[in-house]
């Protein structure tokens, strides 16, 4: 007989509370208890969920009766050609070839139709149940349970997974499109600022004036190399190209704001750091509190940035090299200034970006590298700032004078870097 009182008290905390857990192992670990004080000889549970991710093809969720913490494991694109992906429970359910299966496994001996079952049955597990969990999009995503208990799970332990499984995979959804959510933004508008649109900060005019490092940086002899090239080897070099520059600069802190054509824009925002060292806001327009010391520091991690930037498209252009292929120069500029951060566009369409003097600045002085023929300039205001970041290390750019740039009346100063 299905347990009623049961299943109603697992839906009701599935609904009320399990749909504000933090994250999904929290979720999934809270679950398995609850099922456990339900009566459910748990000991093993595995949740494996389908993601829309530009490198994650799934996660999956891994909880034991015995272990405090619930381990995540992720698969990246093109795993599903690896053999044992392809001849598991979990894909046979996600690709559609059955709905659910069930092995006792104490009636069974090799060998074994999955791999996972003989690995189970060695560590004492007597049952495995898997079953597809539904999302209202057509996902197909699996949850497995197995269990020590000699003879295996009850009809009614069954009847009572099925019954509250729809609640779970609701609540699932709901917390999988929350990280789909920031997913999105992280991938497509950068982190910092997918955290202001998700908090709310999304209405047309909205934004701050704050103080931060800009990076410009733009490839040399693209419209060449972009008329000569097949469409399928030129993204490719774009993508190398971007992911020099842009791991660079992530790694170093700083947030990639825009990808245009080849050239790139980012940001390092000169943060306020709190007592528990947490970052906070970005530091407000003018140096009030800003400091003399959060500009140098931002100014340092710009600078390293670029610097392992350079290494990595010299080691690019010599994977390059070794086929044949022509070889990419770069140009990176850094300014600090005063920028406005927020909301622009059309009502249906909205941009969150930086603009302001400084943001036309920067890009008219990646203009003077190939002028100049020089991979890293910087401003008079960026070299004075970074001078203050130790002693010495002013040194390492070097003045190169004045020189005229498009839509400015004065010339600029400009610093270039020293190898």
């Amino acid at each position: 007989m299905l347990r009623g009182h049961d299943r109603v008290a697992v839906i009701d905390w599935l609904l009320q509370e399990g749909r504000q857990s933090i994250s999904t192992q929290r979720l999934l670990d809270a679950f398995c208890r609850r099922l456990m004080e339900a009566g459910l000889p748990l000991w093993r549970a595995v949740c494996g969920l389908q993601l829309l991710h530009p490198q994650i093809r799934s996660t999956s969720y891994f909880w034991r009766r015995d272990r405090a913490a619930v381990e995540m494991r992720n698969r990246l694109h093109g795993s599903e050609s690896d053999p044992g992906d392809r001849t598991s429970p979990f894909a046979v359910l996600m690709e559609g070839g059955a709905d659910g299966m069930r092995y006792r496994l104490e009636r069974m001996e090799a060998p074994w139709p999955y791999s996972v079952l003989g690995e189970l049955r060695a560590e004492g597990a007597t049952d495995y149940v898997v079953m597809t969990v539904r999302f209202a999009t057509g996902r197909r995503n699996v949850l497995s349970l197995a269990t020590d208990r000699p003879g295996g799970f009850s009809t009614e332990d069954l009847a009572l997974v099925d019954s509250v499984l729809p609640a779970f995979g609701t609540v699932l959804e709901t917390m999988a499109l929350r990280r789909l959510s920031a997913t999105v933004l992280d991938t497509y508008v950068g982190r910092r600022t997918g955290t202001r649109i998700l908090s709310g900060d999304i209405r047309r005019g909205t934004g701050a004036n704050v103080r931060a490092v800009l990076w410009y940086c733009d490839l040399r002899g693209f419209t060449s190399l972009a008329d000569r090239l097949p469409r399928e080897e030129l993204i490719a070099l774009l993508n190398g190209y971007f992911e020099a520059m842009g791991g660079a600069v992530e790694e170093h802190g700083g947030e990639i704001l825009k990808f245009i054509g080849d050239a790139m824009l980012t940001l390092f925002p000169l943060d306020r750091e709190g007592e528990d060292g947490e970052e906070e806001e970005p530091a407000p327009a003018g140096p009030g509190e800003a400091g003399a010391g959060r500009e140098a520091r931002a100014c340092a991690k710009a600078l390293e940035a670029a610097i392992a930037a350079i290494s990595a498209m010299e080691r690019l252009n010599a994977a390059r090299a070794a086929w044949g292929q022509p070889t990419l120069r770069c140009g990176i500029a850094l300014h600090i200034g005063d920028v406005m951060y927020g909301n622009i566009g059309s009502p249906t369409r909205l941009d969150f970006t930086v603009i302001g003097p400084a943001v036309n600045l920067v890009s008219r002085i990646e203009g003077l590298c190939a002028e100049l023929d020089r991979t890293v300039l910087t401003s008079a205001a960026f070299a004075a700032a970074f001078a203050d970041a130790c002693t010495g290390c002013g040194s390492r750019l070097a003045a190169l004078g004045r020189h005229p740039v498009k839509g400015l009346a004065d010339p600029v100063e400009v610093f270039e870097l020293k190898r």
